[in-house]
């Protein structure tokens, strides 16, 4: 870990591997969701937006993906002129497809001299054997991690909200892409209805327990177009920055110094949030918690 950070942040771990400034370039492919589709359920997760948390890729038309990465690339080359770029397929379930149209859609993107790698945005009961022997063919010869949403380990919380498919799926997910040498990156969500500080903690042992790559803290974001905004309009998550930092402090701590962190709170356009009404303020909630961290002389790994 770098001694100037407190914790081992995805960008540390890019600028260190590709040597400088890397960027994930959002898009939405045209994929669904197979708790949408009613494969195993309709209307998606209870917390989860109508856009399957692509709005930052669904000023794209979807499927356009050529289109997509050269509009990306033109806003932030001013910013960034020299920074390396990964393809990130964000919305949705991106290995909720037949085989042929993933191979198609991926190596499109892979295929611009522009491009060094792939991240992969999906569920866990979306990778039979065909996809993993995809996944693992792209992996040999770009760089790449795949995301599993878990959001928690607990199952009334999974069943509450809609999740559709049990732990032991997850689980599975992670053995198969271990096996194959891939990067992966699990999500858990802070703050989800009826879970407790010590519940949501255990979430993190759980999955830091397997040799995952990295790990994405996000704080519950309450959006005007999910269901359990229709079911729940008045939950609100944290009742202030303290509490949330207090929380990310702790789970920092327990997390394995060699896990790359990739988001400590959320991203959502203002115009859906609901609640927590500071939840937009991204820049102060990370400066609170490196400021804890520093105060606490705390660091990721302290307790693991």
């Amino acid at each position: 870990m770098d001694k100037i950070e407190r914790y081992y942040s995805i960008s540390t771990f890019l600028k260190n591997f590709f040597g400088k400034k890397t960027v994930k370039l959002s898009i939405d492919a045209g994929f669904t969701c197979p708790n949408r589709d009613g494969t195993c359920g309709y209307g998606g997760c209870s917390f989860c937006s109508s856009g399957g948390s692509g709005e930052l890729a669904s000023e794209y038309t979807p499927g356009k993906i050529a289109d997509a990465i050269n509009e990306q690339i033109e806003i932030m080359s001013d910013k960034w002129p020299d920074a390396v770029y990964l393809a990130y397929f964000q919305a949705h379930s991106n290995t909720y497809a037949a085989v042929d149209e993933l191979r198609s859609k991926y190596y499109e993107a892979l295929s611009d001299p522009r491009i060094s790698g792939i991240v992969i945005a999906t569920r866990p009961d979306c990778l039979d054997e065909d996809v993993l022997d995809l996944l693992e063919e792209i992996n040999s010869k770009y760089f790449m991690w795949i995301e599993l949403g878990l959001q928690s380990i607990h199952p009334e919380t999974r069943e509450a909200m809609n999740i559709g498919y049990p732990l032991e799926t997850y689980t599975h997910a992670v053995d198969e892409l271990i096996s194959r040498n891939i990067r992966i990156v699990s999500h858990l969500i802070l703050g989800l209805p009826g879970e407790t500080e010590e519940q949501m903690l255990d979430s993190v042992r759980f999955v830091c327990q397997k040799p995952i790559f990295g790990l994405k803290l996000h704080l519950m974001n309450l959006v005007s177009n999910s269901a359990l905004y229709r079911t729940m309009p008045d939950y609100v998550s944290f009742d202030s920055i303290e509490e949330y930092v207090d929380l990310v402090v702790r789970c920092l701590e327990i997390i394995p110094p060699d896990i790359t962190i990739h988001r400590l709170t959320g991203d959502v356009p203002r115009n859906l949030l609901v609640s927590p009404e500071w939840s937009y303020r991204k820049r102060t909630i990370l400066n609170s918690i490196n400021k804890e961290l520093r105060e606490k002389d705390s660091f990721q790994g302290k307790k693991a």
